[in-house]
């Protein structure tokens, strides 16, 4: 890929990623204090409590920090006239040709977090399988999706 002409997610999109993360770690969080009531009024054992306190703390430090960062850092895109390329991965790298003649439609959606943040994630569906360009400004996101709409030849279903 060269580096210059590819583009990458928007920077609020590790906002989203760690809100999203939090929320995750918070119900994970209020089970293990669950327990730890039923444990103490029904004198069950603690050990589970002791176990999934300090996974707790590793899955806060982990997926909240540091995973964002690293999947924002390697995950870049570019569109040309006949494919998309899309890099990503955290360990491992993965490098996706995907050929416009392959795709079959093209979707924009985008959850609650992402609509408070003006983001949205853009689907690539092919025959085999569906790839995903998530966290970009939803103009963006609209705009990348009619180009490919376009490059693809794909009906655009939405007007």
């Amino acid at each position: 890929m060269n580096r210059e002409l590819t583009k990458r997610l928007h920077h609020d999109y590790m906002k989203v990623y760690r809100i999203a993360e939090l929320i995750s770690n918070g119900i994970f969080f209020l089970l293990i204090i669950g327990y730890l009531i039923a444990a103490l009024l029904l004198d069950w054992t603690l050990m589970p409590v002791w176990i999934c306190l300090p996974l707790l703390a590793v899955s806060l430090i982990v997926f909240t920090w540091i995973v964002p960062k690293v999947k924002y850092a390697r995950f870049r895109y570019e569109l040309f006239e006949e494919e998309l390329e899309i890099e990503s991965g955290i360990l491992f790298i993965s490098n996706v040709l995907v050929p416009m003649v392959r795709i079959q439609h093209v979707e924009l959606g985008s959850g609650p977090l992402m609509r408070k943040y003006r983001l949205a994630s853009v689907k690539v569906v092919t025959a085999a399988t569906t790839h995903e360009i998530s966290g970009l400004k939803r103009e963006d996101a609209e705009a990348l999706k009619r180009r490919i709409g376009v490059l693809a030849k794909v009906d655009d279903e939405d007007e």
